[in-house]
């Protein structure tokens, strides 16, 4: 929330989506959401392909999304016994298509431009420090997707 308020000015005046722990979004809010955004922000728990439906994403076509950055594999003792529970009924495979690799190809071949995410767990205040820095770059800094990454990496 301090992060969001910081760039707030920046381009954020048109940011719409779901913020808090309360409730998880509906599928028809991923799809809005999704569907209608030139970025799109994940920012949470476990994988982010455990939150939406497989049949779901590879079904539709987000060309408008030139960006999505998933800050993703953040758990919890609570999230793990959740994403356990939600594994259960999945197959093998479909646990696989939540991996980092397989997201970000599923989302590129819905259209989506470019896609920043997390390869490996991580815990919030890690993704924290993260998205600071991606904000800052990208907007404060104005600097590309390419040359954000550059900073994140060293």
């Amino acid at each position: 929330q301090e992060i969001l308020e910081k760039y707030h000015d920046l381009f954020t005046v048109q940011w719409e989506g779901v913020i808090g722990n309360m409730c998880a979004p509906s599928q028809a809010e991923w799809e809005q959401l999704l569907t209608n955004c030139s970025a799109f922000l994940f920012y949470g728990m476990e994988r982010f392909m455990s939150h939406v439906l497989l049949n779901w994403l590879v079904a539709i076509n987000i060309p408008k999304c030139r960006l999505v950055i998933l800050l993703d594999l953040v758990r919890s003792q609570q999230s793990h016994q959740r994403i356990a529970n939600s594994d259960l009924h999945k197959s093998c495979l479909r646990i696989a298509l939540e991996r980092p690799t397989e997201t970000a190809m599923l989302l590129s071949l819905t259209g989506v431009g470019s896609i920043v995410a997390t390869q490996w767990y991580t815990n919030l205040e890690e993704n924290a420090e993260r998205l600071e820095t991606l904000f800052e770059n990208l907007l404060s800094f104005g600097k590309t997707t390419g040359q954000t990454i550059h900073v994140l990496q060293k």
